[in-house]
């Protein structure tokens, strides 16, 4: 519940400012405006979020048990952002992969409009 909270939050303090700027007359000023409030509520947000994340209770030992479990959890932590970083960054590689494919595909169909379909395979 309190993630569903905090995501809701975090859009909020994205949405609002910018509705607000949306709706009204559009000026630099305006602009700034919402843009300096847009900053404040989501690094307060964050600010808010850390706090409560690191204030926890201390406790003075672990037993065994409670050491691996730790342990296991931290290393299924970094296996998660492991797979994150590599299907992002390999995402990242197609994208520029695709761009450069697609603007010699579209410079191959400008010459020759017969080879549309090969061009899309």
């Amino acid at each position: 519940m309190t993630k569903v909270l905090l995501f809701a939050a975090l859009v909020a303090c994205i949405a609002v400012p910018f509705r607000v700027f949306v709706k009204g007359e559009q000026t630099k000023h305006r602009y700034k405006t919402t843009l300096a409030l847009n900053g404040v509520m989501f690094f307060g947000l964050m600010l808010f979020t850390g706090v409560m994340m690191f204030s926890g209770n201390a406790f003075a030992a672990e037993t065994a048990e409670t050491a691996a479990v730790a342990a296991s959890s931290t290393a299924t932590g970094l296996g998660y952002i492991a797979a994150a970083l590599s299907i992002g960054m390999s995402c990242i590689g197609g994208g520029i992969a695709v761009a450069s494919a697609a603007s010699a595909a579209l410079g191959a169909i400008s010459e020759d409009s017969s080879i549309l379909g090969k061009s899309l395979i």
